[in-house]
């Protein structure tokens, strides 16, 4: 996608074919930064401390990272070790885990020399494979929401189709395009008047800071609401449909995403609003039924409900970024990273080979048995 007229992606592997580059995702939208990662260590680091996060680009950097274990011992305990180190990083995106088993079930048979080569091109191959679902999750979802535009009243027919979406699903969380923004971006650029209302999505910001990034340089109409607002919009008709991301989909359509998507499709439900989860293949957890009793949930530090991130508008330390606490001092923080959203609440499955019913015969309609 565009950053300043310049096409990028999330993840690159850099020039001296040895070590990956990123984009600091913790510094954005203030500050566009890239890292580059050139042991396992750095990359688990990269993932804990989500200088790259979403699911589908924590499973490309997690199939790299073994790469650069590999390349410095290709052995099979180092590749066991390295599996463990990677995966524990973050419990609830179940791309990670996938993308984890891919690389390591290739390389295993492989004696050991050849091994990095193998995971560095299984890794590129999972990084190009995410892409193209990814556009087209795009084309199936714009489809969608064409057909929405269309179906509205004639009063309605010249303003803008607006969508609501909740945290940051856009290119930032996989390697290009995106999934829940990626109808997004296909609309825009087929010419309907689109317009995004951004939850800010507390309590990292990834909307405020993630989304409103991505959706500014591709020159996307858009405004950053408080999580709290959509309601409020759906039920005075200023949200047409909404549209999220999930990091883990059970068999049966249940979806965890971002804390707070679930209050977003109490809401829709009740405003009769139409409620879509955009995703690829690898984020369906086949193992999985129920997500409420079964998805494991990360809770991170309080520190991010207690704390916020900001530029400094005024002072000597104007421009900077600093960190400010926001409670009382003794009060505690509690931050479950996700909550789950049950499969009666979704309208639909946005996926890279079509639109499903949330439910296991409409995911098995698309993919067979998994």
């Amino acid at each position: 996608m565009n950053i300043d007229g310049k096409a990028w992606r999330t993840i690159w592997l850099e020039p001296d074919g040895r070590s990956i580059g990123v984009i600091d995702q913790t510094l954005l939208p203030h500050r566009f930064t890239t890292r580059s990662l050139g042991t396992v260590a750095e990359a688990a680091e990269a993932i804990r401390t989500m200088v790259v996060r979403g699911a589908p680009l924590i499973g490309v950097t997690g199939a790299y990272g073994l790469m650069l274990a590999l390349q410095v011992d290709a052995s099979d305990a180092s590749l066991a070790a390295a599996f463990e180190q990677l995966n524990a990083t973050r419990p609830t995106a179940v791309n990670l885990r996938w993308a984890l088993e891919r690389v390591r079930d290739h390389v295993q048979p492989l004696p050991p020399p050849q091994r990095a080569a193998a995971a560095q091109a299984e890794a590129a191959a999972i990084a190009e494979e995410d892409v193209a679902m990814c556009e087209a999750i795009g084309e199936h979802g714009l489809r969608i929401f064409q057909q929405l535009a269309a179906a509205r009243p004639p009063e309605r027919q010249g303003q803008p189709f607006n969508v609501l979406t909740h945290c940051n699903a856009g290119w930032l969380a996989t390697v290009d395009w995106g999934t829940a923004l990626a109808p997004i971006y296909k609309a825009h650029r087929a010419g309907l008047n689109i317009h995004v209302w951004v939850d800010e999505t507390r309590p990292r910001n990834q909307g405020a800071s993630l989304t409103a990034f991505e959706l500014g340089r591709e020159g996307v109409p858009h405004t950053v609401i408080v999580d709290n607002a959509g309601g409020h919009l759906m039920q005075h008709g200023q949200v047409d449909v909404v549209i999220v991301g999930t990091d883990r989909t059970t068999r049966r359509g249940d979806v965890c995403n971002k804390i707070g998507t679930y209050l977003k499709a109490l809401a829709a439900h009740d405003n009769g609003v139409p409620f879509y989860v955009a995703l690829p293949a690898s984020t369906i957890d086949w193992s999985l039924d129920d997500g409420v009793a079964e998805i494991p949930i990360e809770a991170r530090s309080p520190e991010e409900v207690t704390a916020i991130q900001g530029r400094v508008l005024a002072g000597p330390a104007a421009g900077q970024l600093a960190s400010v606490q926001l409670t009382p001092d003794g009060s505690a923080g509690f931050n479950p990273g996700f909550d789950v959203t049950p499969a009666r609440l979704v309208t639909g499955l946005i996926t890279e080979r079509g639109v499903a019913a949330a439910t296991e015969a409409g995911l098995r309609g698309l993919y067979g048995h998994g």
